[in-house]
């Protein structure tokens, strides 16, 4: 029998030219209700510092005024970049909420700073050693949750709590980890997609079953931009566009109005980075966005798709998490 796959939300809370951080969070909530109605399985908010045009930084306090707001759909991070804190720090912050929302909360943890050097210094990091302790963190971190830890320092709230944790990433790090501990894996595809296949590989042949996970579970991030027509959704994804290219050329922004053809007025390295990054993309009608999803997720065998949509008017974003709702309720994919 053919089977669907869940499909989530993941939203960097974007504040966009004339707006500020409390609009921001209006629209992600917005945005979180309407994901809720629409079938989606869960909401992930993402860690990053000093970035004008990204309103997540403190994702915890987020993930509880999102889950406070909805009732059912599952909340999360998308993630925690673990480096930046004590593993008892999260433990307590993911205790405190699963203990309030209990059985909605995720926990996906990367090692990235989420953030450029010096706002990770001004983070208190220690920037020589942290990533590489990043595997030990994960382990401590996991103990605090445990009915019966190895550390002798409890985590209040916490312990003997239920929070999956997975494991993000871009490369075949975060897969060689999330395979040896048999977490769940999320591949960042929505904006590193060069070692996806050989990521999403190395962690199926490598996984080992663990108290959480009997067997390997891929989640990947994929950017939807879904309106009326493929003309209207291809301007409207210009603005995520704008967006990268400044980040990428080391002048990030607030999330700019879309401009019209865009991508033929940028020269040509832009191009190719835009090129890369949207080789796990869908823009367009919904035909054309069906065609998109149902030939990745056949082609990577994705358990689960985490969508992006940075688009710079709310209603327009609201209507292509609505349009793609539309598509992975009606249409089934192939079981693998």
């Amino acid at each position: 029998m053919p089977k669907m796959i869940p499909f989530s939300v993941l939203d960097l809370s974007p504040i966009v030219q004339g707006g500020d951080a409390a609009q921001s969070f209006r629209n992600t909530l917005d945005l979180a209700q309407h994901a809720e109605r629409w079938g989606y399985q869960r909401y992930w908010l993402a860690e990053h510092h000093g970035m004008p045009g990204i309103a997540s930084a403190a994702t915890s306090v987020l993930i509880g005024h999102v889950a406070g707001g909805t009732t059912r759909i599952r909340v999360g991070a998308g993630g925690i970049m673990l480096p930046n804190h004590s593993p008892l720090v999260i433990a307590e912050q993911f205790g405190t909420l699963e203990s309030l929302y209990p059985g909605r909360i995720d926990l996906g943890l990367g090692r990235a700073p989420g953030s450029d050097q010096i706002t990770a210094r001004a983070l208190r990091r220690n920037l020589a050693s942290d990533a590489d302790e990043f595997p030990r963190d994960v382990v401590e971190l996991m103990d605090y949750f445990s009915t019966a830890p190895q550390n002798p320092v409890r985590a209040v709230p916490g312990q003997g709590l239920n929070v999956p944790v997975w494991i993000l990433g871009s490369s075949l790090f975060g897969a060689q980890l999330a395979a040896a501990l048999g977490l769940p894996y999320a591949f960042a595809s929505h904006f590193a997609p060069q070692q996806m296949m050989q990521a999403i590989a190395l962690y199926r042949a490598s996984f080992r079953p663990s108290a959480q996970l009997a067997k390997p579970y891929v989640m990947l991030g994929f950017n939807v931009f879904a309106a009326a027509s493929d003309e209207e959704a291809a301007w409207r994804a210009t603005s995520m566009q704008q967006a990268f290219v400044n980040l990428r050329s080391g002048r990030p922004a607030r999330l700019p109005p879309p401009v019209a053809d865009y991508p033929n007025r940028v020269g040509p390295a832009e191009r190719a980075l835009l090129d890369s990054v949207l080789s796990c993309a869908a823009i367009g009608a919904p035909g054309t966005v069906r065609a998109s999803l149902n030939a990745f997720i056949e082609r990577t065998g994705a358990d689960e798709l985490m969508i992006t949509s940075q688009i710079y008017e709310h209603a327009a974003r609201l209507r292509s998490y609505e349009i793609t709702a539309e598509i992975f309720s009606a249409t089934p994919v192939n079981s693998w």
